[in-house]
């Protein structure tokens, strides 16, 4: 049934002022009748006459107005149809399924379709689906493409109201449907121009030569030179060949410009410098490597500059051999795969010894702790902190929340014992109580924030100092006033070792102090096979000199009967994962460190031929622990970093929050990802 028109708004009430006249002209008339008889008859004669002609007039006249006002809508609404047909902006009309109802000219030769085309908006724009149109009346904005043109698609709900709710001249029963236009606008120019824009702008870049000093060292005298030579050949070769400018500012420094599309393609060819360098061999025993940093995004040139040198220290922590980028929210890594090269000079530890003494002397105690269940190489660099302090007559404590069975034979030698004050060691808790403005917190083993034992520790002391062997992430001890991160190191007891030869001519360490650090040494090598270089084994000789014994800490560290039945099960079930990745698992259990078990048996399966890497899973207080170890072939510690962890080339791990099996296909398909990419 159709629905019945009625007259509404001004014109309704402009055809009911008759009605209004009549009212009241019966008002005059009956005041008439009260002053003349015969003169309100004969008003009342003129007033049925009045009535009369009204009536046929509103009867007759009505339908022909309405008539007359539909011929104009109609008219309106043909001239706004024409108007739209020949917009010169691309507008179409969906209905609530996303279907095509009806477009106009500059559409239909956009899209390439005929006016009979009523299939889903999604088949022209697979980005624009029903999901995603408009709930209110505010529009949705959507970025398309179409043959190589960009598009900003604006869609508009809108409700099928009658055409009298636009002229609001006639009125039916308003429709509950609704209709999607949608418009496109051409933005295609306007994103040439924004890309031109920021592929020219500046990135700004700083090279190192990692190892200058060794590689001039065992090259003859007549040779340096024409080395030097060829490796500032093959820099402004590369930075030449991407219109870029490559600036010498010191033996074995390099300032860089370059265009942000520069930068975009020696990312796509990751860096290949960092192999290239490598090549250039006059006699020198020791490969040429380079570390970069480049900085972009900034909102200032100097911003950029400042990033690049943000990025070339962190390559420098964190190895050398590597490029890193910088943005304003993020760090993108290449290379790094390299084995590093121990450094024979001592003058950094020499010079951060100094610095430590200079540090403790002013400060009126001094607090020492390590990473998280702690490890024998954070307890013995902590020991060794802790003579250093004593050594100045200074109180030290250390701080550890959860004693490991690593540990636990180490630290029972100080427990009751009179040589030693009770509250030597402290947890969080304690240690925050008496921590003071005065205070030098010593972090070691390890130089991220939320690994240490406390990281609130971090914030409320003003002088904090980072000793660690691990390479730098972007999470780091910001604030420290004295950072001595040196990933060459085997241990953080290698460089605490050296530490106190320099420290103070007065240093005794006793015989018990010794054997950690000299265990911390030896677990961190697995028995000096494992990153040892001439460094190492002269902190052992140094430590045994102090009164460590070998066949007593080898005793310390033979494994009960459980634990080994573990690490032989581990062992036992692994799988060869993509025929070169050892992958195994140890599910919950009662064993008090089964970390320590799962990274005693990443160790052994790297004895297994053909095995790159092994890989040890390890669940411990509701969180996945991974090992990974290699021998020289994979470098594990990129691996960690893809799931949020970090560590050396051969030794690293991750700390995962989830369960068992989720982590164990996190880590095969970051592992067969990085295969895909070539990162490994």
């Amino acid at each position: 049934m159709k629905k019945r028109i009625k007259v509404k708004g001004q014109l309704n009430s402009y055809m009911q002022w008759p009605m209004y006249l009549i009212v009241l002209l019966l008002a005059m008339n009956v005041a008439m009748y009260t002053l003349e008889i015969k003169a309100g008859i004969l008003m009342s004669i003129f007033v049925c006459i009045y009535v009369v002609i009204v009536a046929v007039l509103y009867y007759y006249n009505r339908q022909i107005l309405i008539n007359e006002m539909i011929n104009f809508a109609t008219g309106y609404g043909q001239i706004q149809r024409r108007l739209l047909q020949e917009l010169e902006i691309p507008y179409t009309l969906l209905d609530e399924n996303g279907r095509v109802v009806w477009m106009n000219n500059a559409f239909r030769q956009l899209v390439g379709k005929n006016r009979d085309y009523k299939k889903s908006i999604t088949n022209l724009f697979s980005v624009i689906s029903k999901d995603k149109f408009p709930e209110e009346s505010e529009p949705v904005t959507i970025h398309v493409s179409l043959e190589n043109s960009d598009y900003r698609a604006e869609l508009q709900r809108i409700a099928l109201d009658p055409i009298s709710e636009n002229i609001t001249l006639l009125g039916e029963e308003q429709a509950e449907d609704y209709l999607i236009a949608m418009y496109l606008f051409d933005e295609t120019e306007l994103n040439r121009y924004i890309r031109v824009n920021r592929e020219q702008q500046l990135v700004a870049g700083l090279i190192y030569i990692d190892n200058y000093d060794e590689v001039i060292e065992n090259v003859e005298d007549v040779r340096s030179s024409l080395l030097v030579a060829l490796i500032d050949r093959k820099i402004n070769k590369y930075i030449s060949g991407i219109d870029g400018i490559v600036k010498k500012m010191e033996k074995d420094k390099y300032f860089v410009v370059m265009k942000q599309v520069c930068l975009e393609q020696l990312e796509e060819k990751r860096f290949e410098l960092l192999d290239d360098v490598k090549t250039v061999n006059i006699g020198n025993e020791i490969p040429i490597t380079l570390s970069l940093g480049l900085g972009v995004g900034g909102n200032t040139y100097a911003q950029n500059y400042e990033y690049a040198r943000n990025a070339i220290d962190l390559a420098l922590g964190r190895g050398g051999d590597q490029a890193i980028v910088k943005r304003k929210d993020k760090i993108v890594y290449y290379g790094g795969e390299a084995k590093q090269v121990e450094k024979n000079t001592r003058v950094k530890a020499r010079v951060k010894a100094q610095a430590l003494r200079e540090l403790i002397e002013t400060r009126d105690k001094v607090i020492v702790m390590g990473h998280q269940m702690g490890d024998v190489d954070s307890f013995g660099a902590a020991i060794g902190i802790y003579r250093a302090a004593k050594t100045m007559n200074k109180p030290c404590f250390v701080v550890i929340n959860e004693i490991t069975t690593s540990v636990r034979k180490l630290i029972d030698g100080f427990l009751d014992n009179p040589d030693y004050e009770e509250d030597m060691f402290l947890n969080s808790a304690q240690a925050k109580e008496i921590i003071n403005s005065n205070t030098l917190l010593v972090v070691v083993d390890v130089n991220r924030p939320s690994y240490t034992e406390c990281p609130e520790l971090l914030s409320m002391c003003r002088t904090i100092v980072v000793l660690d062997h691990h390479r730098q992430t972007t999470e780091v001890i910001e604030n420290a006033v004295l950072s001595y991160v040196e990933p060459y190191a085997s241990s953080a007891c290698e460089m605490v070792a050296e530490i106190l030869q320099y420290f103070d001519d007065n240093v005794k360490i006793r015989t018990m102090e010794a054997d950690c650090i000299y265990s911390g040494i030896l677990i961190d090598t697995d028995s000096f096979v494992n990153k040892t270089g001439v460094r190492t084994f002269e902190a052992a000789a140094y430590l045994r000199r102090n009164g460590a014994d070998v066949t007593r800490v080898r005793k310390i560290f033979r494994d009960d009967m459980a634990e080994y039945k573990a690490r032989a099960e581990i062992v036992r079930n692994a799988e060869v994962y993509l025929g070169a990745y050892a992958i195994s698992v140890l599910p919950k259990t009662e064993l008090d460190s089964p970390t320590i078990v799962g990274a005693k048996a990443a160790n052994e399966l790297l004895n297994i031929v053909g095995v790159r890497a092994s890989f040890v899973l390890t669940v411990f207080h509701e969180k996945v622990y991974i090992s990974a170890r290699s021998i020289d072939e994979v470098n594990v510690q990129i691996i960690m970093e893809k799931l949020g962890g970090g560590g050396h080339q051969t030794v690293a791990g991750a700390q995962i929050n989830c369960d068992l099996n989720t982590a164990l296909e996190q880590l095969k398909s970051t592992l067969l990802e990085m295969i895909e990419k070539g990162e490994i």
